[in-house]
This record gives C-alpha cells, structure tokens and sequence, in this order.
C-alpha cells in the first residue's frame, strides 16, 4: 500500500500525526478564500498535481508488492476518483491504467464510499475466484470548486478544527489523499494484513441527511463481521466515519449501538478525519491504509479536536496516545444518498 498526504507522501509520516493526534489542517494557500466562511483544509506544500501523484502511487503500491509491469497486464485498476471535467471518470481511469500498464480499469464516482465500495467489489472478485488480484487507487486533491459548494452549504466548520463525536463540533474540513493498494488472494507471500469482510448497505432516507437511528450503518458493520465470522468482542478498534458533522455523528453512533451492542461502548474509536480531513472518493482508502497501519504498529490513531463529552455520542473515544494489540478492526464510511460501507480487516 501506498498515500500522499496532507503530510506529503508516505504512510510513515501520516501514520505518525494520526497515532500523536497531530491534524493537518492550515489556512488555505492553493486558492482564493477570501470569501468563504471557513478559511482552512489538510492541504500539501506545494502544487501537486493528481495524475502524477496517482501514477507515483499506484507504482509504489505495486513495487511493494512485487507485481511487475508483465503481471500488471493480467491485473485491473479500480479508481476511486472524482472525475476529470474533461474527459470524464471513465476516461481519467482508463488512461492512468494504460500508463501503469494494467488490462482495463473501473471508475468509482460514489462520493465517500467510492473507494471503500470499489475495495468490497474486488474482494468479491477475488473470493469467488473471478480475479487472483486488483489493485485498488483513489485521490482527491482538494480544489475551489468543491470548497464553494460545501462552505456554500454550510458543511464546512469554520473554527478549522474538525471534531468527530465532540460537543461544539462545527463541520468538516476537505482534506487532499491519494492512496493505491494491492488485494490479492491468499499466498505463502506475507501480507500486511487480511480483509476478513466486508458489508454495504443503503439508506434510501434523505439526499443528505443521515437516517437518524443508523440501522443502515449497522447492516453494512453487521454484513461485514459476519462474513468475516467475528463477534463484536473481537474488534480491537473502529476507524469512524466521524465527519464532525452534528447529525452525522450522532447517527452513526446510534448505528455503532445498533449492531455492536454491549461491545459498543467499550471498543476504541476514532475518525481519523480529525486529522487528515475528509477526502470525499478518496477517503476511504486512506482510512483503510490508516487502519492497517494501526493494526499493524499496534497503536490507536487519536480522535483530535475534541472538546467535551456528547451525551448523543457516548463511545469509547480515543483521546491520548495508546498502544493496544489488535487483532481486528473495523473501518466505516458513509456518504450522501444513505450509502454505507464496513471493512473489517485483520491480523494477516
């Protein structure tokens, strides 16, 4: 697995502000916000540009995994991506695909859950022996167009904090990711970590407001744990969705109880979000790579910004730097529309 970041590229040094609780957000220098109400976002120095980093990304990804230009050929790309004006994001994937050398690519337009769904189909793929391998990107660079239409709607906070599950929270705050992966099935080789599940689920309440109770959530967190066969007493830790928003937040805690129960309260949670924003297609996948870093590392990402209990959010907050070993953890992902995703990864 590969990222570019607020905090430029590596997982290293994204993992390192998510386990210290440090959050990336600054003043935003890559465009005029003169005019906006809120003034600041989990941007890069610098003008990076998506399709570089895409292609840098990707090829790391693969380096790391071992898989050539040659194997590439018999591999598809699932990107998770935004869409390019001009050619559209049919025809943005299919040309970053043609430069990575892979036989065809899929495109996610899928808001939030993009990247997330584009994971839970690859999966899918591979389970039922229909791939032996996909490799799975996205990026989101935050730009003018999108800042407007959520300050526009009031979505974004304007303290430049975002601060899941907190009383005062205020809103989100974009974030620039661009993130690669390789899923494959089972070999002797080592992985960094298994996908035991996934679950994927849909609301059909309101265009953008969440279903209050979270029962949509709570299938997709249930789905997930039982294709991978584990009870909630098993999850060591949950990357939230955590947008910072107040009804957001509050229905997917309400989703966390629905299905997880007595567990619920008890297990570490976060949104990582609080430190690298929201990278809406993007997102999800470098929450993913976060949660198998944590995994990984044996650390708990912090839950940043937060102010004071929710009596509405009543979770198991991750609020001081904590190692804890894990042998399961969940990722959720929810975007306008009432869609919802659960990755549940683990121990490899």
């Amino acid at each position: 697995m590969a990222v570019f970041s607020a905090f430029g590229p590596g997982i290293d040094a994204l993992a390192g502000a998510a386990f210290a609780g440090d959050s990336g957000f600054a003043p935003v220098e890559r465009f005029d916000v003169a005019g906006r109400r809120a003034k600041a976002a989990a941007t890069a120095p610098g003008s990076p540009e998506l399709v570089r980093e895409l292609i840098r990304t990707i090829n790391e990804a693969c380096d790391e995994a071992g898989l050539t230009r040659q194997a590439r050929a018999d591999c598809h790309l699932f990107l998770a991506i935004h869409g390019d004006p001009a050619l559209g994001a049919d025809a943005f994937a299919a040309g970053i695909a043609a430069t990575c050398g892979f036989a065809g690519a899929r495109a996610y337009t899928s808001a939030c859950v993009a990247a997330s769904t584009a994971v839970a189909d690859a999966a899918a793929l591979i389970a039922h022996g229909r791939a032996e391998r996909v490799v799975i990107a996205a990026g989101y660079l935050v730009d003018a167009d999108q800042y407007a239409l959520f300050d526009a709607g009031r979505a974004l906070t304007p303290d430049g904090r975002v601060r899941p599950f907190s009383a005062g929270r205020g809103g989100l705050l974009l974030g620039d990711a661009v993130g690669a992966i390789v899923l494959e099935a089972a070999t002797d080789a080592e992985p960094l970590a298994r996908l035991a599940g996934w679950g994927r689920s849909g609301d059909a309440y309101h265009v953008c407001k969440p279903r209050p109770d979270g029962l949509g959530l709570a299938r997709a967190i249930t789905d997930a744990l039982h294709r991978g066969t584990v009870q909630p007493t098993d999850i060591g830790y949950i990357n939230a969705h955590g947008s910072g928003t107040k009804q957001s937040d509050t229905a997917e805690a309400a989703g966390l109880r629905a299905a997880l129960g007595d567990a619920a309260p008890k297990i570490p949670v976060s949104s990582t979000k609080s430190i690298h924003g929201q990278a809406l297609e993007a997102g999800a996948l470098l929450e993913l790579i976060l949660t198998v870093a944590a995994l990984r590392a044996g650390r708990l990402p912090l839950n940043a910004g937060y102010l004071g209990p929710d009596d509405d959010c009543a979770l198991a907050l991750v609020l001081e730097p904590a190692a804890a070993e894990l042998g399961y953890a969940l990722t959720l992902n929810v975007a306008f529309g009432g869609a919802n995703t659960a990755l549940l990864v683990g121990a490899p």
